[in-house]
């Protein structure tokens, strides 16, 4: 089980974007990293093509690593680390500083 998943809101602990936040849009569990909207934003130069008909320079956001991102406790706002808790048959995530089950 993920630890971060698509939909989360995180927050950037290192790199050039340290200190940013935002909304996770997808993971790849295979090579340990996610997207996250508004991070990590590089240049892509794209030839002319139907769906951007003038082509040109596009900013995009790029993969960053998970080990550079924390999970925002939904209590206090703040950065935690994700830990697990069995309920009954069900294996749900939690939030370390808080306790609060992370939905």
């Amino acid at each position: 089980m993920n630890r971060i998943k698509k939909g989360d809101t995180v927050y950037v602990n290192a790199g050039n974007d340290k200190g940013k936040t935002g909304k996770v849009l997808s993971v790849d569990p295979a090579q340990n990293r996610a997207i996250v909207e508004g991070v990590n934003l590089v240049s892509r130069h794209t030839k002319p093509n139907a769906k951007q008909p003038q082509g040109g320079i596009i900013k995009q956001e790029a993969p960053i690593h998970m080990s550079n991102i924390n999970l925002i406790d939904p209590k206090s706002g703040k950065p935690t680390r994700v830990g697990f808790k069995v309920e009954g048959d069900k294996k749900v995530r939690i939030a370390k500083k808080s306790g609060e089950e992370i939905k």
